[in-house]
């Protein structure tokens, strides 16, 4: 009675593990792929008639700016027809196409990243030690070192930049160090930041414009590593 009991219940398991056991899955192949249920879904087709609730007008409404073709937005300037502010507004000043911008670099900030031992004073100083220091954030047309501190500067260095003024140059010698001015184009100086990038580095290329050419002829000549 017990054994006839403990069958009857095991059976049904039984069978579901003999149906599961002989189904056996389709093969994958390419023809079988496909996306999930509703993961693609059909456009919205406009315009073709009543019967898809898109036709005629295809959800525009009737007329105004935003039924009409194109973008139906203004430019953000748009004030309704009337003058806007920046044309109401005069101009002043220009904007100079050959301007440069120079990351400026005082010289007792120089002092305080040598003493923290940030950068490495026992050889040249170029402007990728400076960058790679985080003594600066970016590079985009050069360095230029300026005199604030020069009272206090007392450590000779040997440094390589863009650009000095005249009294920054003045400390430096007076301490015993040297400056070299050099000049770089957009390529020069990526070749500067970031010489893994080239598998030949490219040659300096020289000053073109007047003032530039006046400025490198008088600096001081490179300083040897």
């Amino acid at each position: 009675m017990l054994r006839t009991t403990v069958l009857s219940a095991i059976s049904p398991v039984v069978c579901f593990a003999r149906t599961f056991a002989t189904q056996t899955r389709p093969p994958v192949h390419l023809a079988s792929l496909a996306d999930n249920a509703g993961a693609v879904s059909q456009r919205i087709r406009l315009g073709r008639g009543p019967g898809s609730g898109k036709g005629k007008t295809a959800g525009r409404g009737h007329k105004g700016q935003k039924a009409r073709s194109g973008n139906g937005q203004p430019v953000p300037w748009f004030e309704g027809g009337q003058t806007p502010l920046v044309k109401r507004l005069p101009k002043r000043g220009f904007f100079n196409q050959h301007g440069k911008e120079y990351q400026e670099v005082n010289l007792d900030r120089l002092q305080y990243w040598i003493q923290m031992g940030r950068v490495d004073a026992s050889r040249v100083i170029t402007m990728k030690d400076l960058l790679d220091s985080r003594c600066v954030h970016k590079i985009q047309d050069g360095i230029k070192i300026l005199s604030v501190g020069a009272d206090a500067f007392h450590l000779p260095i040997n440094i390589e930049v863009s650009r000095a003024s005249q009294k920054a140059i003045e400390a430096i010698e007076k301490a015993g160090g040297s400056v070299s001015l050099k000049y770089y184009n957009k390529l020069g100086l990526r070749a500067l930041i970031h010489p893994e990038k080239f598998t030949k580095m490219p040659k300096l290329a020289a000053p073109i414009r007047k003032e530039d050419i006046k400025y490198y002829a008088q600096a001081t000549p490179p300083v040897s590593a």
